[in-house]
């Protein structure tokens, strides 16, 4: 029987190239982001093999909708993957109440609204496969990303409090940790972006991770190696080393 993949926010990045990546591995995949026209388009390539189903994560009216249309028409949801997000650098000197919450709304809120709507379903059948799109980023503080490593920090946290839960009920749940990725998101950034790696090549270390049922998909290597030293430093330290990553004074 074949697999149904439910992605969020897979009109472009790590989203698009993990839909492209699993159709191959003959899933059929249902597609979330709230660009339809991006969604149609990509379906177009795909006949037969991609449902449509337009999507604003933080309106969790829309994400029920959304969910009961999905099963209704294409099948029960084998594996649900999370990756809707966004990314704003932030300073000290600009912190905004109004971007936290921005934030928040999307990367946390929204994550979690589908969470609650596949989890019950998935729950009651014994099976199913969840998987959220984090970030290095919620393994430390880095000048820059205070609020966008924060909404990565708390998925972790809570994908980490959920897995025992899920795991007896027969459900999976798996965090990506993913370092720099060529991506729109990443495109805007003006600093160096150390072992960045194209959206293909992470989709292919996701499907990968996801296909042996790991609870933690991080990667690159690299990047992995350098985030869990910088991490297990003591704060004296860590500082000593983020400090030269604060941008130039203005």
């Amino acid at each position: 029987m074949t697999k149904i993949a439910w992605i969020t926010g897979s009109s472009s990045g790590i989203g698009r190239a993990l839909a492209e990546r699993l159709l191959r591995d003959g899933y059929r995949v249902a597609v979330s982001a709230r660009s339809a026209d991006a969604l149609a388009e990509f379906a177009t390539s795909h006949p037969g093999l991609v449902g449509v189903y337009p999507l604003d994560v933080t309106d969790p009216d829309a994400v029920k909708r959304v969910f009961t249309a999905i099963e209704n028409e294409m099948g029960a949801i084998d594996l649900a993957v999370f990756a809707a997000g966004s990314y704003t650098r932030d300073y000290a000197e600009d912190f905004a109440l109004s971007r936290t919450r921005q934030m928040f709304d999307l990367n946390v809120l929204g994550t979690a609204s589908c969470m609650e709507t596949v989890m019950p379903a998935m729950i009651a059948r014994r099976r199913g496969h969840i998987a959220v799109v984090a970030s290095v980023s919620g393994y430390v503080g880095l000048p820059g990303a205070a609020t966008y490593g924060a909404t990565k920090a708390a998925l972790n946290v809570m994908c980490e409090a959920l897995y025992p839960e899920l795991e007896r009920h027969g459900v999976k749940i798996t965090i990506v940790n993913p370092g720099f990725v060529d991506t729109p998101l990443t495109e805007k950034n003006d600093f160096p972006m150390p072992f960045l790696v194209s959206s293909e090549e992470a989709a292919d270390t996701i499907a990968k991770g996801l296909a042996k049922g790991t609870f933690e998909i991080i990667f690159p290597w690299k990047m992995a190696l350098a985030i869990r030293f910088l991490h297990a430093l003591p704060h004296s330290l860590r500082f000593a080393l983020t400090r030269r990553m604060l941008r130039p004074k203005q």
